[in-house]
This record gives C-alpha cells, sequence and structure tokens, in this order.
C-alpha cells in the first residue's frame, strides 16, 4: 500500500483524532471551563466527562497501549494533579480574580498586586494537567484516576468558599519553607545535605477559616495594624509559602518521574508539563519573598504566634528575599556546581516521597485510611517504574 492509499485509509482515524483534540482544547480553555463545569465538578472525575472527548472518538495517539511503567508515572501524576486542582481550587475561590472575599485578597495583593490573576491562572494550568493526563491515559488504553470517592473534607466557612466536599485541608498546614534556604544553598539534599526552615509555619491556615475573626473588608495599611488584618495578613503571607513549597514540590516530582519513562510521548508530556510547574515555583518564589521583607516583615499571627520576620537581615547574597532563580548546587561529584532542580532522586522527590510530604503538609488531615492507602499504592508503582531500553 503506498503514502496516498495509507493516508486515505486512516482519514476517519485522524478525522476522530483532530475532533477530540479540538473538543479538549475547547473543554480547558482558561476559566470558562472552571465556570462551565463548575469548580464543584472541576474536581476532574474520570468518568463521563472524559469518556465524552477522547475514549468515544477512539483517539489514541500513538496507536498502542501504555507499558505498566509508563502508565503507573501517569496514573500518579494525574492524582497528583488532580490533588493539586483541589486545593488550587480553594485558594481560588476566596483569592483568585473572582474571589469572593475581599479582605483575603486584598491580604495577598499585599505580596503582589497581581496576586488574584496568578493565583486564577495557577489553578487553570493544573484543571488542564489533570483533564489531559487522565484523557491521555484513556487514549492509551490505561485506567484513570478517580478520587471522587475522597471528597469528605469540608469547605471553610468563610465568605467565598464553596460549600463543597474536598481532597485537601488548607485550614491547618505545617508548611515545610526548607525549599527557601535549599535553592539559596550550594548543598544539595541528593548529596545528603538537609536545611533548615526559612520561616517556622506551623498550624496555620492558608485561607480564613470564617468571617468572625477574619471579616472580609476593604485593604489595610501596610504593615496591618488592626488584630484582625495582622490574622489575614499572616494567613496571606502563609498562603504564599504554601503556594511556593506545592509547586517546589511538582517541579522535583515531574524531573524525579521523567527518567524512569520509555515511551517518548510519555517522556514529552511528562518534561512538558514539568516545565511548567518550575514556572509555577519561579512565580512563588518571587513573592513569597515579600512575605519577609519590608514592609511586611515583622507580622505576627495574634491567634497562633506564627511569626514572619525580616529574612533580608543580616543581609548577603544567600538570605536576599528578591532572589527567583535556584543558586548553583553540588550535582554530579568532581564537576562544578551547576543550577539545577534539586532534589530529583525517586527517594527525596518520588511518588511516596510527594506523598509523605503532603502529609506531613497536613494537607491531608481529616482524610480516611482508604485514601492513604489508594494513594500510596499509586505512588509506589509510579515509583517502582523502570526505563526499559
Amino acid at each position: 500500500m503506498n503514502q496516498e492509499e495509507l493516508a486515505t485509509e486512516h482519514e476517519p482515524d485522524l478525522r476522530a483524532a483532530a475532533d477530540a483534540q479540538t473538543h479538549w482544547q475547547n473543554v480547558i480553555r482558561r476559566r470558562s471551563f472552571l465556570k462551565g463545569i463548575g469548580i464543584a465538578s472541576a474536581m476532574v472525575p474520570a468518568g463521563a466527562l472524559l469518556a465524552t472527548g477522547v475514549k468515544a472518538a477512539g483517539l489514541s495517539i500513538s496507536g498502542r497501549r501504555l507499558n505498566s511503567g509508563d502508565a503507573a508515572i501517569l496514573r500518579f501524576l494525574a492524582a497528583a494533579e488532580i490533588i493539586e486542582t483541589d486545593l488550587w481550587q480553594q485558594y481560588n475561590e476566596l483569592g483568585g480574580v473572582d474571589g469572593g472575599n475581599t479582605a483575603y485578597m486584598a491580604a495577598l495583593q499585599n505580596l503582589d498586586g497581581d496576586m488574584p490573576q496568578y493565583i486564577t491562572d495557577n489553578t487553570d494550568d493544573e484543571v488542564s494537567h489533570a483533564a489531559f493526563l487522565n484523557a491521555y491515559l484513556m487514549s492509551r488504553g490505561a485506567e484513570p484516576v478517580d478520587l471522587d470517592e475522597f471528597r469528605v473534607l469540608p469547605s471553610t466557612k468563610a465568605t467565598g468558599a464553596r460549600q463543597l466536599r474536598r481532597l485537601t485541608n488548607l485550614q491547618n498546614l505545617t508548611v515545610d519553607t526548607s525549599f527557601y534556604t535549599r535553592y539559596r544553598s550550594e548543598q544539595n539534599p541528593d548529596r545528603g545535605a538537609s536545611f533548615a526552615q526559612a520561616v517556622s509555619i506551623v498550624n496555620e491556615p492558608g485561607i480564613p477559616l470564617n468571617d468572625t475573626e477574619t471579616p472580609p473588608g476593604t485593604a489595610q495599611p501596610v504593615p496591618p495594624v488592626t488584630k484582625a488584618a495582622r490574622r489575614m495578613q499572616a494567613i496571606a503571607n502563609t498562603a504564599g509559602f504554601h503556594f511556593g513549597y506545592i509547586e517546589q514540590g511538582g517541579a522535583s516530582l515531574y524531573t524525579s518521574m521523567s527518567v524512569k519513562v520509555t515511551d517518548l510521548e510519555v517522556l514529552r508530556i511528562v518534561v512538558s508539563i514539568g516545565g511548567v510547574e518550575v514556572d509555577h515555583f519561579s512565580l512563588w518564589h518571587d513573592k513569597l519573598g515579600n512575605a519577609v521583607a519590608q514592609p511586611l516583615a515583622g507580622v505576627v499571627d495574634p491567634t497562633t504566634g506564627v511569626t514572619f520576620p525580616d529574612l533580608n537581615n543580616p543581609g548577603g547574597e544567600l538570605v536576599q528575599t528578591n532572589k527567583i532563580l535556584p543558586e548553583p548546587t553540588k550535582f554530579i561529584a568532581d564537576l562544578p556546581l551547576v543550577s539545577v532542580i534539586r532534589p530529583s532522586s525517586t527517594a527525596n522527590a518520588g511518588a511516596v516521597a510527594t506523598i509523605k510530604s503532603f502529609t506531613a503538609d497536613h494537607l491531608f488531615e481529616g482524610q480516611s485510611k482508604e485514601f492513604f492507602t489508594a494513594v500510596m499504592a499509586l505512588a509506589e508503582a509510579a515509583d517502582a517504574a523502570r526505563r526499559r531500553v
């Protein structure tokens, strides 16, 4: 059969694939996706929504099934993106461009005037990642990921929050801020280094809990004066560090998974989405620094005592709060320092490490034993994947 005959024979399949691609571009269009299916159902269920766009169209990008390792990697990444979507939607409801909590938005804008737009953009990205990964899994004959049965955690009672059941808990975070120190150091956790916490954020909410202690209102002076304003600013500062924590973890996770992939198309997906996670981290790495620099530095939460010190003191390049890019670090023995994502090893940045880190963050506080069993099984399968030659 010549090339012309081959193209004619496969024309219906190519047309179906193109139609499906057009469908998905429409589905995940910025913000209209969030509104079209409602943020409640934008938790990306793996059933009817995905089946309509991909399975029914018979889309198969490479024409063959995924090997078990690549499928395991993509299934865990899909789960991670669903979890990220859930937490970002909570931030977006309260502090995004259409956010409903004016005092929270004002406190976030003390970090940067464009924070609501950045939050909405980050949310849109995670929604698209989750939807795409599940769609791709189905297109290659693999099972998608559905965590809907674990949406059991309550929403905050603060103005702006939709009263939905959640996967994640942002109301009592213990944020690992050692990434701030790590990316300013020549040391590398994959070579045994450990790092101090930049700020001690323990048992602190990343979103307002209710309207009693942090009532909705207008912008407050900087630094905040009233008790309610200090409380809200501390919550917004916590969110800023939490954004950085989440996205630096994504950068490391995708880097760790990429070296395990066999299929070149899957590799393209992993490094392409991973690149956006790096972009997210750079953004938040910049903005969170304003929480620990003047004029905001020194804010103390009057309820929990969590304090955001001035990290520009005592001075010097490695403690500057306005640094965005990673300092060069030790990477491969006997070779010069180089600026890289770190950690990137399975032990420190893999799927199991990600779930353990989220758990220590209290992100899953209140979740069921069944939830932990399910996500850890996905994580262990991803970490066990090996690149095939």
